[in-house]
């Protein structure tokens, strides 16, 4: 590929909704050439994919998927929408590039790049269990070690 993908030159119009015209799903197409079907379409469409990216961004400070619901709920939301898809092409070339740079670095920066990354999960979780304590449902030797060590600190 010469270019990168996602520029605005490589959508087909200035337009933020993607049109019947410019779907790749026969189905999907259909239902926007009929009015009522189109609006409730896009309707629908919107209210999953903000409701999946808000749910991400409560994720996010909580170990777990927070970013990679994110990006879910803007697939759902491209699917549909040009600014969501520019967003989301966005996105994935920063995460390629980011990806590429770390591939390009020696072993050393990339060993310092893991520990930072660790260091930031294992923060995470501490400060989640110093807020709302450690879960009960853990088998009770790792949980009175894990509620000394949150309070210890």
């Amino acid at each position: 590929m010469d270019r990168p993908v996602g520029r605005l030159d490589d959508y087909p119009d200035a337009d933020h909704v993607i049109d019947a015209d410019e779907d790749r799903w026969a189905w999907r197409a259909r239902l926007k050439r009929n009015p009522v079907t189109r609006r409730a379409y896009r309707l629908v469409v919107g209210i999953v994919g903000v409701a999946v990216v808000v749910v991400g961004l409560v994720l996010l400070p909580a170990p777990g998927p927070g970013w990679l619901i994110i990006f879910a709920g803007l697939a759902v939301l491209a699917s549909e929408f040009e600014w969501a898809q520019r967003l989301l092409d966005h996105a994935r070339r920063r995460v390629g590039a980011w990806t590429a740079w770390t591939a390009r670095q020696n072993v050393v920066v990339r060993a310092v790049v893991v520990l930072a990354i660790v260091a930031l999960v294992l923060a995470v979780f501490w400060a989640l269990f110093a807020l709302s304590g450690v879960p009960t449902w853990l088998p009770d030797t790792v949980e009175q070690t894990l509620t000394s060590h949150v309070a210890g600190l």
